[in-house]
């Protein structure tokens, strides 16, 4: 099976499905990973440019972790919309991964980048089999299910499905370490402990199924359904 996670900023699908990926990897799975932004506003005292050439080097190193292909589109943080041109570039960017299942933001998380995200992603799921949309890469013979991830937080999101990642937590934990600036930016910024965030959000949504850590989904609601929890690991 394919499976494409669509996340607005680097580290945003490590956090909310990070165990899943690594669990679809471990089994034989192809695993995109496919970053919006660039996270160049993440930073005290780097410039634009410095701060989103460290953040996609480690983008990189989390998506090898597990031996996921890294695709980066490089839109400017906090500043994601959805026009022609955006709608196009994520089309042009499904077609490339060629998903059997995506993974994208909610429509009300915290975030707008989450949220628009989201949005253009699943927005994108028909056209991206359509022949007359013509982009770089040619169109898929079908139409991807897709899976909505958690809200950051576990904020105003009720949960469809859950995948126990207990046995993978360390490998999702690894992959968040690799995002060494994102964790320095949130302690400056809000004195938050990134690692210990990650934990507890995963320890929630374990609780509710009687595991230590777990991550929470809910199949997109809209016609057609492609199909259901049966093609989570």
């Amino acid at each position: 099976m394919r499976v494409l996670a669509v996340g607005a900023h680097p580290d945003d699908v490590e956090i909310l499905c990070g165990g899943t990926l690594a669990k679809y990897a471990a089994r034989g799975d192809q695993v995109t990973i496919m970053i919006a932004t660039n996270g160049n506003v993440g930073s005290p005292n780097l410039t634009k440019e410095e701060i989103a050439d460290v953040r996609k080097k480690e983008a990189q190193r989390s998506a090898d972790i597990i031996g996921a292909d890294l695709i980066w589109l490089g839109y400017d943080d906090e500043f994601l919309f959805h026009d022609r041109e955006t709608r196009m570039a994520f089309i042009n960017a499904i077609r490339k991964a060629a998903p059997d299942v995506m993974f994208v933001h909610g429509s009300n998380d915290y975030h707008p980048d989450h949220r628009i995200c989201g949005e253009i992603a699943a927005d994108c799921r028909i056209p991206v089999t359509v022949p007359l949309i013509e982009t770089e890469h040619p169109p898929l013979g079908k139409i991807p299910h897709v899976f909505i991830m958690d809200n950051l937080g576990a904020i105003g999101f009720e949960p469809e499905f859950y995948v126990d990642v207990t046995d993978v937590y360390e490998t999702k934990s690894n992959m968040i370490r690799a995002h060494e600036s994102q964790d320095s930016w949130l302690q400056y910024q809000y004195g938050m402990d990134y690692i210990e965030f990650v934990s507890k959000m995963s320890s929630v949504r374990g609780m509710a199924i009687g595991v230590r850590y777990a991550e929470a989904f809910r199949s997109l609601p809209m016609y057609p359904v492609q199909g259901g929890g049966h093609l989570l690991p």
